[in-house]
């Protein structure tokens, strides 16, 4: 299943930069929690996003995201996003997807969030929060707020 969710993913990226006007990469840290732990998170993404119209966008995202604590895994994720630009520098957008699992006796998660992203010529910031819906009864649904620096090209 991870197989096809990677080469889905890859896929996806590979074949839309004809049609997109933005890939982009970046680096991000944050927190994670859940009801009773808060843990500090670090990762990177790829992704490409194509113009509807003057004022919207959809893309594709693939990350790959840390929980720094011991015993955990890093957590691949295959993500959408869609929103509306505001003015030239900013996007506004909402992002769901799949993540892996983050231990060994973890599910993966589907997540569902919103995010804003303003962009500083050829680079960018960008604020997230996501909820993450537990697939396995031993974990807790969870949330997470990150911060990312990128490049646009």
């Amino acid at each position: 299943m991870r197989l096809v969710l990677l080469s889905l993913a890859a896929s996806l990226v590979a074949a839309t930069p004809a049609l997109a006007n933005e890939a982009r990469i970046e680096s991000r840290g944050g927190v994670v929690w859940d009801r009773t732990n808060t843990e500090a998170i670090a990762g990177i993404a790829a992704g490409y996003d194509f113009d509807l119209g003057k004022t919207a966008f959809v893309g594709a995202e693939v990350s790959a995201d840390k929980v720094l604590q011991g015993g955990t895994k890093v957590t691949f994720g295959f993500n959408g996003r869609a929103g509306v630009k505001i003015n030239d520098n900013g996007k506004l957008y909402g992002i769901g997807g799949y993540n892996t699992e983050s231990c060994d006796l973890c599910d993966g998660a589907w997540s569902l969030g919103a995010g804003y992203q303003h962009g500083f010529g050829k680079f960018y910031g960008k604020v997230e929060y996501r909820h993450f819906f537990a697939d396995n009864a031993l974990l807790r649904d969870s949330d997470a707020a990150v911060v990312g620096v990128g490049l646009r090209f």
